[in-house]
């Protein structure tokens, strides 16, 4: 049986035991998070949601991307160039078990994305 899972703006299609890169979650290593935003599993299909449905992953790590290049360049005389750098932070998981039904009450806390607002960060590097 396998599910269809949708989180950082992606879709995964899971079975347990697979092991996915996702954007970066708000869990340490050895957490265990659960997803609710199911649009499938097995053969119920969500409109646009499965109801009471759910995925369990385990939190190995969190890892980086390769690095994408970008390089801006505008032509002619006394123009300039750009080249800048990202390294997207990513969530290494394995999934261990799919939640047809009763998702709702189990104890394993939801997944969510680890966002930090410039001004909370501007505020940390301020007190340090």
């Amino acid at each position: 049986m396998f599910a269809v899972l949708k989180t950082g703006g992606k879709q995964y299609r899971v079975q347990p035991g697979d092991v996915l890169r996702v954007e970066k979650l708000a869990a340490e290593a050895g957490d265990k998070v659960q997803f609710n935003e199911i649009l499938m599993i097995g053969s119920t299909i969500g409109a646009p949601l499965v109801s009471g449905a759910g995925v369990v992953a385990e939190v190995i790590d969190t890892i980086k991307a390769d690095k994408v290049i970008t390089f801006h360049k505008r032509r002619r005389k006394h123009s300039s160039q750009r080249t800048r750098g990202h390294r997207q932070q990513l969530t290494l998981l394995r999934v261990t078990e799919l939640l047809e039904t009763g998702a709702d009450a189990s104890d394993v806390k939801p997944a969510t994305g680890a966002r930090v607002s410039r001004r909370t960060a501007a505020t940390t590097a301020q007190e340090i």
